[in-house]
C-alpha cells in the first residue's frame, strides 16, 4: 500500500499521463490511501482503470467533465484514460482508498473470450466515469468489491493476488451487466475539447515555474483566448491560470514540508515572482502563511 499525502509528487509525463507504475508487470495492480487533506489529486490520466471509496469525511470525484460528491462509503469506478483529479468537498479531513489496475489483470490476452467484456466496457461513452453510493442497493456489490480488493491487495498475505483479481473480475461483470442499460456517444466536439485540455495541461506542466499567460496557453492548444478558458473550464470547472496557482501553491506546500529552503526561493522555485502575492495566495488557499505553514507541519511531525 501506498500512502500519498501530498499528491503533487505524483509523477507524469510531459502530456500529464501518470508516469506512476501501478503494481509490476506480474501483477499490475496497486492501492493507495490519499489523504486529501493539504491538497487535491491534481488533473491526469492513466490507461488503467481506477476504482475509489471514500474512507473518510467527503469528497468531489470529477472526471470527464462530469464531477459529484461521494461521502463516506460511497465510491466510483473511473474507466482507461479518463481525465480526472480528486479533492476534499469542503476543506475537511478526506481520506480515499484507490485500487488502479491494467485491464490486462482481468482480461489476459486479447484474443481471450475475458477480454471482450474489457474492450467494451471500456470503449463504452457511457461509462468513463461511474459514481457509486451506498444510498443504491444495486451498487453496494461494487463497493463491497472495490472495498475487499483493498484490503486483499493491502494486506498482501498468502495468495492475496487470486483475491483481488476474483474480486476485480466480479466488478467488472457486474459493470458490463449495466451496459445493457445505458447509451450515450462521444461526439468530435468532446473528444477535440478533450484533446484542447491535454494539450493545455501539457503546457502548463512543462512551464509551471515560468509565466504563463492565456494567450501561451491557447496558442498551444491552437485555440483563441475565448475557447482556450471555455473548453478548460467546461472539462475542469475553473479558468487555466486559476489551475496554475493551484499548482503552483500546492507545489510549494510540498517544498515548505520537505526541503530547509527559505520562503522566498519556494515562492519563486514556484513560479511567484511577488513575494507580496505569493504570501497572500498561499493564505487564500491553506489559511495560514507560509511560515506557519511549515512551523504547523513540523510540529505535528514531532
Amino acid at each position: 500500500m501506498v500512502v500519498r499525502f501530498c499528491n503533487t509528487r505524483m509523477e507524469m509525463d510531459e502530456n500529464s499521463q501518470e508516469l506512476t507504475e501501478h503494481g509490476s508487470a506480474l501483477f499490475p495492480v496497486a492501492c493507495y490511501e490519499d489523504d486529501l487533506t493539504e491538497g487535491p489529486v491534481p488533473w491526469h490520466w492513466h490507461p488503467e482503470l481506477e476504482l475509489a471509496v471514500v474512507v473518510k469525511g467527503s469528497a468531489v470525484v470529477a472526471a470527464d467533465a462530469q464531477r459529484c460528491t461521494l461521502g463516506e462509503g460511497d465510491g466510483c469506478f473511473i474507466n482507461a484514460n479518463a481525465i480526472h483529479a480528486t479533492w476534499s468537498a469542503d476543506g475537511q479531513p478526506c481520506v480515499i482508498h484507490s485500487v488502479v489496475f491494467h485491464p490486462k489483470l482481468v482480461g489476459g490476452a486479447p484474443e481471450s473470450v475475458f477480454w471482450s467484456y474489457l474492450h467494451g466496457l471500456i470503449h463504452h461513452p457511457a461509462l468513463r466515469f461511474v459514481p457509486l453510493s451506498t444510498q443504491r442497493e444495486e451498487d453496494l456489490p461494487l463497493l463491497k468489491c472495490i472495498k475487499e480488493s483493498w484490503h486483499f491487495s493491502s494486506a498482501e498475505e498468502y495468495g492475496y493476488e487470486f483475491a483481488v483479481r476474483s474480486r476485480l473480475s466480479e466488478l467488472i461483470l457486474q459493470l458490463n451487466r449495466r451496459r445493457s442499460g445505458v447509451s450515450g456517444t462521444v461526439t468530435g466536439s468532446n473528444r477535440k475539447n478533450e484533446e484542447r485540455v491535454m494539450a493545455i495541461l501539457d503546457y502548463i506542466r512543462a512551464h509551471l515555474t515560468e509565466e504563463i499567460t492565456i494567450a501561451s496557453l491557447a496558442d498551444a492548444a491552437s485555440v483563441s483566448q475565448s475557447e482556450c478558458i471555455r473548453c478548460f473550464k467546461g472539462m475542469t470547472g475553473t479558468t487555466p491560470l486559476r489551475y496554475v496557482n493551484q499548482l503552483r501553491l500546492q507545489r510549494a506546500a510540498e517544498l515548505l514540508t520537505t526541503t530547509e529552503d527559505r520562503i522566498i526561493e519556494i515562492g519563486m522555485a514556484c513560479g511567484f515572482q511577488d513575494m507580496s502575492y505569493f504570501a497572500c495566495r498561499f493564505r487564500e488557499q491553506f489559511g495560514v502563511t507560509p511560515l506557519v505553514y511549515r512551523r504547523a507541519h513540523r510540529e505535528r511531525q514531532n
